[in-house]
């Protein structure tokens, strides 16, 4: 199903595609219905017809909707750079991240307010006020923890007034500032791979979720980890995204298909033990849920591994991907059969050296 309310008007985006706007890129993909191919707005080929054109939020919607990747822009390529407003809008984020900037300054910055809302909001799955709110209050909370006053960390955060900012915090992190020292929040950045946007969250015990953007289940496994950890989730630098980060461009490249970014899943004690056993299949190899349930003790368990492997927040470097049915067939992917195979078919490649 298509996420129409991220796009933007057909029409504009149909200009787009004919001027080949660079402000478009990451923002849509075109489908051409004649050659059954699907491009990024920037594409060199020749321009169809409005009326055989299909629109798509993400490269996996294209996909699933019957059309390949085009083999002259490669829209599915990792690495690819954010839209150039989002750079420039996080760049003067992060100029004052404790500031404020109105729609009346985007403006004066030549920036049209609705466009960073809806650049911002297929990129990161929030408007960029919403973004720059949570920069802010972020950076807050990190002063509260530190140990400076309410009025210090207000200071800073953008807010007027104490109760404002009280208020603000309170809603944000559950918490109001007094009683949040020792809470610290989790950062989430949104990674581009060939697969599709990861949403990757993490704090300083190390990598909490990595899930595909698209998955209905995400949105619900951050608000269990929003609950379960009693904090919130920030956009934000730390040393675990950009590792994450990197070690995903190099899986996907072939360069490394193993990963050390530590991880720290939040679940019972069997769910854990479940997860550890995943982590111990090698690259490029499978297993049965039989052959875990028996490592858990249990050989009865293979239904009890399937609900554990299926309730696994942190995908790939967790690799739930790598456990079949007994017969051989691939079953149980979050992420989409299509994605497990390619996994598969992905690791046997690189480690074969072919």
């Amino acid at each position: 199903m298509k996420t129409l309310e991220l796009l933007p008007p057909t029409e504009t985006m149909y200009r787009a595609l004919v001027n080949r706007d660079p402000s478009f890129e990451g923002i849509f993909f075109v489908g051409v219905r004649t050659t059954g191919i699907f491009c990024r707005p920037t594409c060199t080929a020749k321009k169809p017809a409005r009326e055989n054109v299909d629109f798509f939020a993400s490269s996996s919607e294209a996909l699933e909707s019957g059309y390949r990747p085009c083999l002259r822009c490669h829209p599915m390529e990792p690495g690819k750079r954010p839209p150039e407003l989002i750079e420039r809008l996080r760049a003067e984020v992060e100029r004052a991240p404790g500031g404020r900037l109105t729609d009346k300054e985007l403006t004066a910055l030549a920036i049209d307010p609705s466009t960073a809302r809806r650049q911002f909001k297929r990129h990161y799955g929030m408007t960029f006020q919403a973004y720059h709110r949570a920069r802010r209050m972020g950076l807050a909370l990190s002063e509260v923890r530190k140990g400076s006053r309410v009025d210090e960390a207000r200071n800073g955060s953008g807010f007027e007034s104490e109760s404002g900012f009280r208020e603000a915090f309170t809603r944000i992190f559950g918490d109001p500032p007094t009683a949040a020292k020792a809470r610290q929040p989790m950062f989430v950045e949104r990674i581009d791979t060939p697969l599709g946007t990861l949403v990757a969250v993490v704090d300083d015990k190390g990598l909490r979720l990595l899930e595909f953007a698209d998955r209905r289940a995400t949105e619900r496994e951050l608000s269990v980890l929003r609950r379960r950890l009693r904090t919130n989730i920030v956009p934000g630098e730390h040393r675990y995204l950009d590792a994450i980060r990197s070690q995903l461009a190099d899986y996907f490249s072939g360069k490394k298909l193993e990963f050390d970014t530590p991880v720290a899943p939040v679940g019972s004690d069997f769910q854990l033990r479940a997860w550890k056993i995943l982590r111990s299949i090698p690259v490029g190899e499978t297993r049965s849920y039989s052959w875990m349930a028996e490592r858990l003790g249990d050989r009865n368990a293979r239904r009890a591994v399937g609900r554990a492997n299926g309730t696994n927040m942190i995908c790939i470097v967790i690799p739930c991907h790598r456990v079949i049915r007994a017969d051989g067939t691939l079953c149980g992917y979050g992420g989409g059969l299509w994605r497990k195979k390619w996994l598969l078919d992905h690791e046997r490649r690189w480690r074969s050296g072919d």
